[in-house]
């Protein structure tokens, strides 16, 4: 694609997403077919109503039955699936449109997702583009029987291992998915799209209390010191306020939070995206509570001037206020999360460090911890 936004100072080159690349195989194949000759090219109508023209290649035409595939391109979008090949395989029947997933596509074996277990993981909008083309070809050349559509990804097995499918319950490939038909570069509408389908798949395997961490250190330090499987945890980055809506929007009535102390001290101030370009106020949150703890002008000046939160941790040790600090922090972390779900949920937090280990847990964190080491999955 040649179309561009602007993020972060930085012009990014737009990309087209599986959903896209399916469907213009599909389209390219019906087209083959119903026309009897080979094309070389394909237009897609996509969901906000743009156009792509997409190059075909792999062109394998039988008798009755036609294959295609085209070049999935992330633009500048660090997409695991960008270069490979989503290819459709197209037969013509005589009557309605049947489409599936073939070899390298990943199978539902969860509920809590937008296909139905035993289907393959073709998204909603993805499935509707695919119909919607056929549809439009049949119209075009009044063709007036069916399409029987296998979409198949030869790679797509082994770079499903590098996504979030297994954690998901899809198994055996790749999801085909978009909303738009576009890849915007670094989507985090993208991100947060995927919490909200593991939350999702949580809620639907009836399970009574959402874990999250922000990332792989909070999933490392419950795995090595609470024996938590990890595969329970929902991994929110940094949209923990995103996190705790879709929570709420699903009905959880229980949260446990273990997290990094320089991600989750963050929430203390309130900030629910904890993104250092969001905001860094780490330092800031630790010389305004050591303040309020008694601590001496030198050393919140020090606090400000600290490279790490660990260089923190030893400056309230030498003072012997961090339990004071540490108390305070937590009852505004507790304070804003609570807020955050307007109070509707219990929610437990334990906050850590790589090289001190717990610095800051609610009254019933290991209680919930207790509760998650019984759940099977």
């Amino acid at each position: 694609m040649n179309e561009y936004i602007v993020k972060s100072g930085r012009k990014l080159r737009l990309g087209y997403t599986t959903g896209s690349c399916a469907a213009a195989a599909a389209k390219a194949c019906a087209i083959m077919l119903v026309k009897d000759e080979i094309i070389s090219s394909v237009k897609l109508i996509l969901p906000n109503g743009k156009e792509l023209l997409l190059d075909i290649e792999d062109v394998l035409a039988e008798e009755n039955t036609v294959s295609c595939c085209i070049v999935k391109d992330s633009g500048d979008d660090p997409d695991v699936t960008n270069g490979i090949k989503i290819y459709a395989r197209v037969e013509k029947t005589e009557k309605d449109i049947k489409i599936d997933g073939g070899i390298g596509v990943g199978r539902v074996t969860k509920r809590g997702l937008p296909c139905k277990i035993g289907d393959a993981a073709i998204n909603p909008v993805p499935m509707k583009m695919i119909e919607n083309a056929l549809e439009e070809i049949s119209a075009f050349h009044h063709y007036t029987g069916g399409f029987d559509v296998e979409i198949f990804i030869p790679e797509g097995a082994e770079i499903a291992k590098r996504t979030f499918n297994p954690r998901l319950g899809i198994i055996g490939g790749i999801s085909v998915l978009g909303t738009t038909g576009i890849v915007e570069p670094m989507s985090e509408k993208a991100l947060v799209e995927t919490i909200k389908l593991e939350i999702n798949s949580k809620k639907y395997n009836r399970e009574e209390i959402l874990f999250v961490s922000p990332g792989n250190y909070g999933l490392k330090f419950a795995d090595q010191n609470f024996d938590l499987n990890i595969d329970l945890a929902v991994k929110c980055s940094n949209f923990i306020g995103e996190t705790l809506d879709y929570a709420l929007y699903t009905g959880f009535e229980k949260i446990l939070i273990i997290g990094h102390i320089g991600k989750l001290v963050k929430i203390a101030a309130g900030v629910m995206n904890t993104h250092s370009k969001i905001a860094d106020c780490r330092n800031e949150i630790f010389a305004a509570h050591s303040a309020l703890c008694g601590a001496d002008r030198e050393t919140v000046k020090n606090i400000m001037h600290a490279i790490t939160t660990d260089d923190i941790h030893y400056l309230l040790i030498e003072k012997g206020i961090s339990q004071k600090v540490y108390q305070s922090i937590l009852e505004k972390i507790v304070f804003h999360v609570n807020g955050r779900v307007r109070n509707k949920i219990k929610i437990e937090v334990i906050v850590f460090s790589n090289e001190n280990g717990i610095l800051m847990e609610t009254e019933k964190a290991m209680e919930f911890i207790e509760e998650l080491k019984v759940i099977k999955l």
